[in-house]
């Protein structure tokens, strides 16, 4: 029997059950249902220091940061996503990058990003979603050599989409629409880690 492809899901967001949180688990739902194994992180229960290339080499390299290149080298696939701050990704969310790609003993310069499959997304409360983070966060994957999938999902007026703090997505398109992207990444992995 084949061995289920491995995601690992999270979002740029800080917030607790953040819109960004509630999203990128609509699609964690729609990836586990094509077969994956997924596991959400939330990058608060790894605090990381701005990432300084001095205290990096000088013995200070984070153990937070040691711990996600590991979680990050376990696993197929990326769910990510990001609010859109300033037309960008979130400071977090890039911090946690620059820090997962540095050479360590153990991995060299972004071993734990190289080849994977992503899939990305992005919701804000306006009509645009948060689309301008996407092109971003895309260029950062693709500099990284990730393969991020052709479609992603921006998530306009998502404030409309969820009753009050509910987790479940109450619009019925926006919810199969982002369950499908989970699914194409679930199958991408079977393809090609199979």
């Amino acid at each position: 029997m084949a061995q289920k492809p491995k995601i690992l899901a999270f979002t740029g967001s800080l917030r607790k059950n953040s819109y960004s949180e509630r999203i990128v688990k609509t699609a964690a739902h729609g990836a586990e249902r094509a077969g994956a194994e997924v596991t959400y992180i939330d990058l608060l229960d790894y605090p990381l220091p701005i990432y300084n290339h001095d205290e990096a080499q000088g013995g200070g390299f984070s153990v937070n940061a040691a711990k996600l290149q590991k979680l990050l080298a376990q696993h197929d696939g990326l769910l990510v996503a990001s609010p859109e701050y300033n037309g960008s990704l979130t400071g977090a969310l890039k911090n946690a990058i620059d820090w997962a790609s540095r050479t360590t003993d153990e991995y060299r310069m972004g071993a734990v990003f190289n080849g994977k499959f992503a899939a990305i997304m992005t919701q804000s409360p306006g009509a645009f979603g948060g689309i301008g983070c996407l092109r971003h966060l895309r260029d950062v994957f693709t500099v990284l050599l990730i393969n991020v999938l052709p479609v992603q999902i921006a998530v306009g007026k998502v404030h409309e989409m969820f009753d009050g703090d509910g987790a479940e997505m109450t619009d019925e398109k926006m919810k199969n629409t982002l369950e499908d992207l989970g699914a194409s990444l679930a199958e991408m992995l079977k393809k090609t880690h199979g």
